[in-house]
């Protein structure tokens, strides 16, 4: 079971009678100017040092977090949801951390992979959101880049949104690919590569744990929502 810090609360989120519930994570600092929900990728779940270490520097740098994980994953299932699952899953957590937020609080949708791409869906099909950060959009299949999954991509314009991504990242080659959507969203969409980083946004040659790699990407991410604010 994972550790939690001393200052991070537990919460179970009830997503829908025929879903049950799913855990989630509140990191919510003293004074937050906004609260960002991180949602987990496809092969790991909210307890993965890449999203505590991203989530805890949030909180370092005065933003709140609520990380939790997908029905599948909290049921000990190895298969993602399908969309409409992960995508309700989405509505009834982003209630929940407005719920927790103060008056006015802007509260953003982000995921690594899969869980930025079902945020993406969920705010497509009308889901309240102040804006969303994807950190490594999975743009496409590993070599299939006649595969790409942002069909619904047109239904985002005008949302704030950074697209956090590593050059060498299997599923945004070619990057061209991934620069032409994001300028046609711009300029409420910037796209920040991440030089040498592969999809866990590891770069060769500089080892570090996972835990300071997410955490590296906080000050960006907190940067570009005092900018929206």
């Amino acid at each position: 079971m994972e550790r939690m810090s001393d200052d991070e609360r537990a919460l179970s989120i009830r997503v829908a009678d025929d879903i049950g519930e799913v855990p989630a994570v509140l990191r919510r600092p003293a004074g937050a100017t906004a609260t960002v929900v991180v949602a987990h990728g496809a092969g790991a779940g909210m307890g993965h040092p890449f999203i505590t270490g991203f989530c805890r520097a949030l909180g370092d740098l005065g933003v709140a977090s609520l990380r939790f994980d997908f029905p599948y994953r909290a049921a000990g299932r190895r298969f993602p949801d399908r969309p409409p699952v992960a995508i309700a899953t989405w509505r009834s957590v982003m209630d929940a951390a407005r719920a927790e937020a103060a008056d006015g609080e802007p509260v953003w949708a982000s995921g690594k992979s899969f869980g930025g791409r079902m945020a993406s869906m969920a705010v497509a099909e009308g889901m309240d959101a102040a804006g969303l950060v994807f950190l490594g959009y999975p743009l496409h299949p590993p070599g299939r880049p006649e595969k790409s999954r942002d069909e619904h991509f047109p239904e985002l314009a005008g949302v704030p949104m950074l697209v956090l991504q590593g050059r060498n990242d299997p599923f945004a080659v070619p990057n061209e690919q991934l620069d032409a959507l994001v300028a046609t969203l711009a300029p409420s969409a910037v796209l920040d590569w991440i030089d040498g980083a592969n999809h866990s946004f590891e770069v060769k040659g500089a080892k570090r744990p996972a835990a300071k790699i997410g955490a590296g990407l906080a000050p960006r991410v907190a940067e570009f929502i005092a900018t929206r604010a």
